[in-house]
This record gives structure tokens, C-alpha cells and sequence, in this order.
């Protein structure tokens, strides 16, 4: 069976910042050939690279804005982020921890550095998925998955330190923690140096991987640096990564949804008419209320 390729290795280049708690590269969309519909059902991809906030006695963040048509995962690998939105969900999201919010109708949501940490200060790493709903889902009822680091279901590599934090979809036999709307797998990957990991998906699913520390090499030839984004091509199923060094990866892998797209701002859905009609219940209060 043809292995799958490399088809083009992303580095995070220009930042620019989300409120004033994140600094962020975004790997798609983007000029990279990576429009909404080439990492389908990934449809935006927000990187925070490691960084120092000094401390500060008023939490830096993100004020109150709305989402409708998909769903945000937050993926803490440094400092603390809190949450709150307009459905009732919220909570403290801490290293290893992943946040995985529904917006679909709708909802209000502010996102900032926990209180404690941000009056300590710290390195800051975090990653933000946008996940295409498929357009059945998109007027669903909200909801919100906090998933703990402990709780996440891992798979166990070697005696090493090597393991698979399996946030979505299936590893080996091993369950994703998170529930979707759509076939997604999500795995958080921790490789001790000289470790190589067999990875196999569906062909026409969309994969991608992020590596967040260390240096790997995908299929024995492809140098992928830290902070930096291999797009595999789907032109086959298995591939290899292995560490160069101690590395965290972050995979992502996904059945494409093949609906049309419509997106502004944020709202994504399959119409022009559909975004302009969330802009007016948004602008009519049935999204609920949220105080900044």
C-alpha cells in the first residue's frame, strides 16, 4: 500500500494578536493552499508559538464575541486559559487540558488568562481548531466538553515516557475522549527522541500534523521543525513520524465535509443568507447574554 506523502511543510511566520491575551499564526486558512476546504472538516487552524507574558493584575483575553455553525477546540500545552459562554459552560482549562466548545446555533463566549496565573505570569502555548459542522448539526443545541488532561484516554507507546493522548476519534483500539459530530481524529503525541510512530488514516481523509516541541521526521526524509505544519497529501493511508529529539505532535485527521461554505467573521455557514440571518439574531439577543 503507497504510503502517504508530505505535500508542502508550513512555517509559522507573521503573529498577529486575538484580544490581547493571544498571539497567534494562523497555518489555515491561508496563502499555503490551505483555503476552508483543503483541511475540511478543519476549517481554521490558530497557533499560539511559546511565549513569556509577564504578570498582570487584569487578565488579558478576549472580550465577549459570538459563533455560530461549528465548534472551537482549545488545546492548553502552556499557562491557563478560563471560559465562559452564554449556554452555561465555562471553567479553567490547564496544561494538557483541551476545551471543546459547540456553538452551533449560537452562543457568547470570552475567553482571557485564568486570574491566578495571569497575576504570576508564564511561558503561554496554546492551539485553537475550528471544527466544520456538518449543515444538519449547524442549528443544533449548543454545548460544551471539558475534557481534563487525566481524563483524556491515552495509548501507551513504550515504557519510555512515548505516548498518544487520544482527544478524538480512535487509536489502536483507544477512544477518543471527545464526542463529534463528524469523523475526526485528534491525537496529542508525545514521542521520546529516536521514537517512530506508525500513523495510518483514510485516504481521502484530510491530515495534517503540528509539531509543538522537538523535531520529527515524516517518513524518514521530511524535516519538520518545531512550531511548524506538515500537510500530507491524500494520496495514500500510512505514514511515520519519528522524534529527531523529545517532540510533541499534534495530528489531525478528518473526513471532509463536502458542503458549500459560507463564512463571515464568526459565523460559518452554507449560505449567504443563513450568515445574514445569524448577524440579525445576533444583533436581536438570541444568541443569550454574556457580561464582558
Amino acid at each position: 500500500m503507497k504510503n502517504r506523502s508530505v505535500e508542502l511543510v508550513a512555517n509559522a511566520g507573521a503573529i498577529h494578536s486575538v484580544g490581547d491575551g493571544f498571539r497567534v499564526h494562523t497555518f489555515f486558512p491561508s496563502s499555503y493552499r490551505l483555503d476552508m476546504y483543503r483541511m475540511s472538516p478543519f476549517i481554521l487552524l490558530d497557533y499560539n508559538p511559546k511565549i513569556h507574558f509577564a504578570p498582570s493584575q487584569t487578565p488579558r483575553g478576549v472580550g465577549v464575541h459570538p459563533h455560530r455553525g461549528f465548534e472551537t477546540v482549545t488545546i492548553a500545552y502552556k499557562g491557563k486559559v478560563q471560559h465562559h459562554d452564554s449556554s452555561g459552560g465555562g471553567g479553567v482549562i490547564e496544561e494538557g487540558d483541551v476545551q471543546w466548545m459547540t456553538a452551533a446555533s449560537g452562543v457568547l463566549h470570552k475567553e482571557y488568562h485564568e486570574e491566578e496565573w495571569s497575576k504570576k505570569g508564564g511561558d503561554f502555548q496554546m492551539v485553537q481548531l475550528w471544527v466544520n459542522l456538518p449543515a444538519k448539526d449547524k442549528m443544533s443545541a449548543p454545548k460544551y466538553q471539558a475534557l481534563k488532561s487525566a481524563e483524556i484516554n491515552k495509548y501507551k507507546i513504550d515504557d519510555a515516557g512515548s505516548e498518544i493522548g487520544v482527544i478524538a476519534g480512535d487509536f489502536n483500539g483507544v477512544k477518543g475522549s471527545a464526542v463529534t459530530f463528524s469523523p475526526v481524529n485528534l491525537l496529542n503525541i508525545k514521542l521520546k527522541s529516536g521514537t517512530e510512530l506508525p500513523l495510518s488514516f483514510p485516504e481521502k481523509f484530510n491530515t495534517a500534523l503540528l509539531v509543538i516541541e522537538g523535531e520529527v521526521l515524516v517518513n524518514g526524509t521530511e524535516k519538520v521543525l518545531a512550531d511548524s505544519l506538515a500537510l500530507m497529501a491524500n494520496d495514500g493511508e500510512g505514514f511515520k513520524i519519528k522524534a529527531v529529539n523529545d517532540s510533541v505532535v499534534l495530528v489531525l485527521s478528518g473526513e471532509p465535509i463536502n458542503e458549500p461554505l459560507v463564512a463571515h467573521g464568526p459565523f460559518v455557514m452554507n449560505t449567504k443568507q443563513e450568515i445574514i440571518q445569524a448577524f440579525q439574531d445576533f444583533e436581536n439577543g438570541k444568541f443569550g447574554y454574556l457580561e464582558d
